[in-house]
């Protein structure tokens, strides 16, 4: 005993003195850490809110940066917002800025930060600069009293790491000193071989590894916090935005994006070569992405030239005239495209999900040349990757089969399937012939997405029905085969603001070009409907709904008209083709019924228009009808809100879109109502400015913040976490947990 207090009282001086000279240190490297946090947050905070805060300064918008000031210290560590004028006059600023404070010394630079003592204020000056001229100084105050209460927190945990450290070497020093020299020397050699404690048997492994585990699966949730705060604290989201979640968040990773239509369409036309942008909201929505992130795009090319402009390779550099990304195209032979697209996908897989009563047909020819293309588009994907470990965007029921095959090649690929349209409950999707292996092609994704909740828990009961999987509805997580999927939801939007707008003309020469083409009179107001000509869309029951509407309000006859646009699509198919007759013959009917003089209520247009004539409509009419009977999301709806940069305008909108859930200023209808609809039109036409005004003014801030980058941002950035968690835990088998995977 007294050999083991001849070394104790010395180890306890020793560890007091160690734990002495170490509390300085560790007090000025925590402040140091944290001044340098608070430098990185302003400048993130400096960058995101310059572009906002120039276009405010030029019109001196007082209020407006007030309010914009007041949204970005909600953060809880920013204190106050201030602007500096170049005579160093505090022109704009938020309540809690200090009065004694003013425009401090840090302004005075171009770019400056100026650190106070702790408890008190840390301060933070970036210059605003536009088109290189300096319009002031943006001032930052951040809260450092946080920083004393966390120095004194791990100052008295060292005291306790020390005391607890005293006392397990004490009493290691107590066991040992009772050993005999040769006993303690057997076991020292022991443990430098690897036995015992440093190598654990089996049975005592994952009970050993626990407390590393928590640690690691704690630094893991720290880092995703930290990302997921960054992506609600961005308060633009642009091209420019979301290049920089690539480049920080994936590190230069190689993105591929896989969709059976592609962005552009090369066909010949009169001994020349015209570029078509398809009339889809999938190519819609990915290719402002694409031409974000840069990358890869495959996808069928079945344009009547698509195969005289691809080099060697399938490949073309697009867009025309300003190349940023490339399409390879994959061919296919007509009874390939006839069996998997036609006949499967949208015979089959189509109106399953779509509740649209209309009955799906499931040939054996056809699912084969469906799995057949499915390996064709998983061969082509293989020969683009360049990388191990890319990360690959896959669109639509088209590809169910292709993520599993993509696994198979790529083990470690990084695969986000998304599903843009609406996933049936399992009765439903029951009927399918081949349900259990759609389900297991799907499970080769890393993340799973659709458009609501409601549709991911239609996919999850399915697969709760039809497989042998462990679920966790609680974190919307699936075990499959040795592997983890993560089913989310994330709303598909568009660009904001959209790139057609920029040569648009006035709304008011919008309002007469429109009317002049279509031979409607100038007075007359006009409602526009922007579709595919399918059955889905509820085009044949928008049409009842005017004919109700013309026979409740007879005093609109001859001042009302409606335009449908309709692109022609799936013509092949025998209820594409039927459904067709009935519109032409609905329309005949409807016109024939309340025309006179020249007048017609509704023109039909059955053709294809660029999105720069859509947008002339958006913007020409006074209503624009969404009715689609069951749909995803629904782009029209959002495209129609972004047009309207008058603030005018009336959306009615089926409450079984996607779109329903994001925009309830629309007028909310149920389209197999019909007296409903009626009623809806009469309102939209005889609403006051001021409503309008209110109800589009709300809506377009909600396009303009959830648009395309965000919805993108969303999935890469998960993509991305998932990533970094996979390599931090040394698996790219996705068979760790992803709870906190949402970044909602």
């Amino acid at each position: 005993m007294r050999l083991s207090l001849r070394f104790i009282l010395p180890l306890i001086f020793v560890l007091g003195l160690i734990a002495y000279l170490v509390m300085p240190l560790v007090d000025s490297l925590t402040l140091q850490w944290f001044r340098r946090d608070l430098d990185i947050r302003s400048q993130l905070i400096s960058n995101t809110i310059q572009d906002s805060l120039t276009d405010l300064i030029k019109t001196n918008s007082k209020a407006k940066i007030i309010s914009l000031f007041d949204h970005a210290i909600q953060d809880e560590r920013l204190y106050a917002l201030g602007f500096c004028d170049l005579n160093h006059h505090l022109k704009f600023k938020t309540q809690t800025f200090p009065v004694e404070l003013e425009c401090p010394k840090g302004a005075e630079n171009s770019n400056g930060i100026n650190h106070l003592t702790p408890g008190s204020l840390h301060v933070a000056s970036f210059a605003v600069v536009s088109e290189g001229t300096t319009l002031g100084h943006l001032i930052l105050l951040h809260d450092m009293s946080f920083i004393e209460r966390r120095s004194a927190d791990t100052k008295r945990y060292i005291w306790y790491l020390f005391l607890i450290l005293g006392i397990v070497v004490s009493f290691l020093t107590v066991v040992i000193a009772q050993l005999s020299w040769r006993g303690w020397i057997s076991g020292m050699r022991s443990l430098l071989k690897g036995e015992g404690l440093l190598r654990p048997t089996p049975s005592t492994t994952s009970r050993e590894l626990i407390p590393l585990e928590k640690d690691l699966r704690g630094l893991i949730q720290n880092l995703e916090n930290d990302r997921r705060s960054r992506d609600e604290s961005q308060i633009n989201w642009t091209p420019q935005t979301l290049k920089k979640i690539l480049h920080e968040d994936l590190s230069g990773d190689e993105v591929l994006i896989v969709s059976n239509r592609e962005p552009y369409i090369h066909t010949r036309r009169n001994q020349k070569i015209e570029i078509q942008v398809p009339a889809s909201g999938v190519v819609t929505a990915l290719e402002p992405i694409m031409r974000a992130c840069s990358g890869t795009w495959i996808a069928h090319g079945g344009g009547s030239a698509d195969r005289e402009v691809v080099d060697k390779n399938d490949r073309i550099q697009v867009p025309p005239g300003n190349p940023s990304y490339s399409i390879r195209r994959v061919w296919l032979s007509k009874e390939e495209e006839q069996g998997y697209y036609y006949g499967f996908a949208n015979e089959g897989i189509w109106p399953l999900c779509h509740i649209a009563h209309t009955r799906p047909t499931f040939r054996t020819a056809d699912w084969k040349q469906y799995v057949a293309v499915n390996e064709k588009f998983a061969e082509a994907v293989f020969k683009e990757v360049k990388t191990d470990d890319p990360v690959i965007l896959i669109q639509d029921y088209h590809f169910a089969l292709l993520p599993r095959l993509i696994r198979k090649r790529i083990p470690a690929a990084t695969i986000v399937s998304f599903w843009h349209i609406p996933w049936p409950n399992p009765e439903a999707f029951g009927i399918c012939p081949w349900r259990e292996e759609i389900l297991d092609g799907l499970f080769g994704s890393s993340i799973l997405g659709f458009h609501t909740r409601f549709h991911c828990n239609n996919f999850i009961d399915t697969v709760d029905r039809f497989l042998e999987a462990r679920i966790d509805r609680e974190t919307s997580t699936i075990s499959y085969g040795g592997q983890l999927t993560a089913v989310e939801h994330y709303p598909i939007s568009i660009e904001w603001p959209p790139r057609w707008l920029a040569e648009q003309k006035s709304i008011q020469d919008c309002r007469d070009e429109i009317r002049k083409q279509n031979q409607i009179s100038p007075t007359a107001f006009v409602g526009v409907g922007v579709d595919r000509l399918d059955y889905t869309k509820g085009i044949l029951e928008r049409f009842l709904a005017i004919e109700m509407f013309l026979e409740k309000h007879p005093e609109w006859i001859g001042k009302f008209n409606f335009i449908q646009i309709a692109a022609p699509t799936r013509s092949s198919i025998e209820r594409y083709q039927q459904f067709e007759s009935e519109v032409r013959a609905l329309t005949r009917k409807i016109n024939s019924r309340f025309g006179k003089n020249g007048y017609e209520p509704i023109c039909l247009k059955i053709e294809h228009h660029e999105p720069d004539q859509v947008y002339e409509y958006y913007r020409g009419a006074d209503f624009c009808a969404v009715t689609s009977l069951h749909d995803g999301m629904n782009l029209v709806a959002k495209e129609f809100v972004a047009s309207r940069d008058d603030e005018r305008g009336v959306l009615i909108l089926s409450q079984f879109t996607g779109a329903a859930r994001e925009l309830p200023e629309a007028l909310l209808v149920n389209p197999y109502n019909i007296d409903q609809c009626a009623d809806a039109l009469e309102r939209a036409l005889t609403m006051s400015h001021k409503e309008q005004r209110d109800r589009m003014r709300s809506m377009r801030g909600l396009v303009q913040e959830f648009n395309i980058y965000r919805w993108a941002g969303r999935m890469l950035m998960d993509a991305a976490r998932m990533r970094q968690r996979n390599r931090l835990l040394g698996r790219k088998d996705n068979l760790i947990s992803l709870k906190g995977l949402r970044s909602r």
